[in-house]
């Protein structure tokens, strides 16, 4: 359950974790997040990416990048947004406010963004009543990586969300395909994870046709800028360069959760970006992790969960010094 009101509660704030522990910003490791730490590697540039409005040809180009990497049917649409977040942020005015059924412990920016919009949250569905009018699914879930298999949804709400920003380690997993037909549904995606472009900020929306429009007049013209529209077109057009990254990460990431488990840890859940782990005082071992400059993450409503994302290459050997 997230903070009253739905306060933000984030991984990051690295600056916070330097005040109180010390040290130059070069000197730690942010694994607090679940950023690829091997990103994919920055394409040149043309110079009018930087000194022109994005045209529409640029814009149809990577939409079409979009839909052919994550299989978008005719009929569902695509919009390239300025990083999902601010998808999130815009999404809770899609419909009229009533009931967002949002499952507890998840990526909280959600919850906010629908309180902020006069939503009322809930966690379960009413017996023998309506369902709430909106749902939020992520999927694969943030922190505990569980799957989402869309079994015994009604198709009578008018707004579902599924956040799928941590969808692309595992090829074929998407609800794409099967979700983003129905009416009412908006399917997000990031290239901030996976392909580890956090500051290049932008996300997708895919799915009901009139919702997607409605998100991008809320946008505004010219969202995403020509640097973003080229970067993520030639990313996404990248299969090769997908494939190859799932395969490293997934070994990365059973490494990490060697060196942890070795120390008392349990794997409980997460993805190939990211793990949860449970620990006996999760606020002790991230202080102990801070002093060997390297940052995790914790959870308010969970005090013995402890996630971490990868390390970077070259940067190991400082994680297992951190967990010893």
């Amino acid at each position: 359950m997230t903070p009253p009101g739905g306060a933000r509660d984030h991984g990051g704030g690295l600056d916070a974790a330097i005040a109180l522990h010390g040290g130059a910003r070069e000197a730690w490791i942010d694994l607090s997040t679940g950023i690829n730490p091997r990103p994919y590697p920055v394409p040149e540039i043309p110079p009018e990416a930087f000194t022109a409005l994005p045209d529409h040809a640029a814009a149809e180009r990577l939409e079409a990048a979009a839909r052919a990497f994550w299989m978008v049917p005719d009929g569902a649409a695509v919009l390239a947004a300025p990083g999902a977040s601010s998808l999130i942020a815009n999404i809770p005015r899609l419909a009229p406010p009533g009931r967002a059924r949002i499952v507890e412990r998840t990526y909280n920016e959600h919850e906010a963004a629908f309180r902020a919009g006069s939503w009322d949250i809930t966690r379960t569905e009413p017996e023998g009543g309506p369902p709430a009018e909106a749902r939020v699914v992520v999927h694969p879930n943030n922190p505990t990586g569980h799957m989402w298999s869309g079994e015994d949804e009604p198709d009578t709400r008018a707004l579902t969300v599924i956040d799928e920003s941590f969808c692309d380690v595992i090829l074929g997993n998407t609800r794409v395909r099967d979700w983003s037909l129905k009416p009412g549904v908006v399917i997000l995606k990031s290239l901030g994870k996976f392909w580890g472009l956090a500051g290049v900020r932008l996300g997708f929306a895919i799915g009901d046709p009139a919702m997607v429009a409605r998100l991008g007049e809320m946008l505004g013209p010219w969202p995403v800028s020509g640097v973003a529209q080229h970067i993520g077109r030639v990313a996404l057009e990248d299969m090769d360069w997908a494939n190859r990254a799932r395969q490293i990460l997934n070994v990365e990431v059973a490494r990490m959760d060697a060196l942890v488990q070795a120390r008392g840890a349990e794997v409980i859940g997460g993805t190939a970006l990211f793990r949860l782990y449970e620990v006996d005082d999760a606020a002790r071992w991230q202080d102990r992790l801070a002093r060997g400059k390297v940052w995790s993450r914790t959870f308010p409503y969970a005090p013995t969960w402890l996630r971490l994302g990868l390390p970077p290459q070259g940067r190991w050997d400082q994680l297992e010094a951190a967990l010893a």
